[in-house]
């Protein structure tokens, strides 16, 4: 009779715990779980399964924002979340994950956003075009991508430092290395015959390198500017670099 009593006391207790973790107010929670540096307005639901209308993460502005926590994952000492929100325009759904020390971890990452979302971060106003993105993994710690392994298709592509008629389409291969981030670029349907890469070092500094040929259909713009680059080689092909930092 009182091992019976002991089991019933336990799974009230246990019963009793659980709901409270599940309908833990996320308006509550989120002064605990998301950094300071992390605005979220709009807060329903609970810690377990809520939403927000906005929030802001490393300089991307986000809307319908939705969480449920990845519960299978607390036995590992990690607290993650299935989040799917929406930018201006497109999609974006992810496992997220957020460290003590406020570095941002994502999984299984897929989105298809407008290019102009990345504008500030990326140093490059005036950035226009699409994107579609796949990553296995990517982490960014101070907005800066410590971790990235994925692709990332861009259509219509509008740098305006290079040029202000569209590029067309291209896409990137990124992987993580131990001085940073690197990628190789490629045209898939571009006005630019290109082969390229992207390196981002641990410092923050960027360089992006690429062999280039103005196509038949590349805007008499386009060719203009190809005019500033250094003579051609044997093959035709001119180098574009660009550097700064983020």
């Amino acid at each position: 009779m009182i091992r019976s009593r002991r089991g019933l006391i336990t799974t009230f207790v246990l019963t009793l715990l659980i709901g409270l973790i599940i309908m833990f107010p996320a308006r509550v929670a989120i002064g605990w779980l998301v950094p300071a540096g992390i605005p979220v307005s709009g807060i329903s639901g609970s810690v377990w399964n809520g939403s927000a209308n906005e929030a802001a993460i490393n300089g991307f502005y986000l809307q319908d924002v939705h969480w449920h926590l990845n519960a299978l994952r607390l036995f590992t000492g990690v607290l993650s979340y299935k989040l799917a929100a929406s930018p201006v325009s497109g999609f974006f759904e992810s496992d997220v994950s957020i460290g003590f020390d406020g570095a941002l971890s994502m999984s299984g990452l897929t989105a298809a956003l407008p290019l102009a979302f990345f504008a500030e971060s990326s140093g490059l106003p005036g950035l226009r075009g699409s994107a579609s993105l796949k990553f296995e993994r990517v982490q960014l710690v101070d907005g800066l991508a410590t971790i990235a392994d994925g692709t990332v298709q861009v259509d219509d592509l509008v740098v305006p430092i290079v040029s202000r008629d569209s590029l067309g389409g291209y896409k990137a291969e990124f992987f993580t290395q131990n001085n940073g981030i690197s990628a190789s670029i490629e045209d898939t349907d571009g006005v630019l015959d290109l082969a390229g890469s992207l390196q981002v070092k641990t410092d923050r500094s960027y360089e992006f390198v690429a062999l280039v040929i103005a196509k038949p259909e590349a805007p008499k713009g386009v060719r203009d500017q190809l005019r500033f680059l250094p003579p051609a080689n044997e093959r035709g092909q001119q180098e574009l670099r660009l550097e700064g930092i983020l």
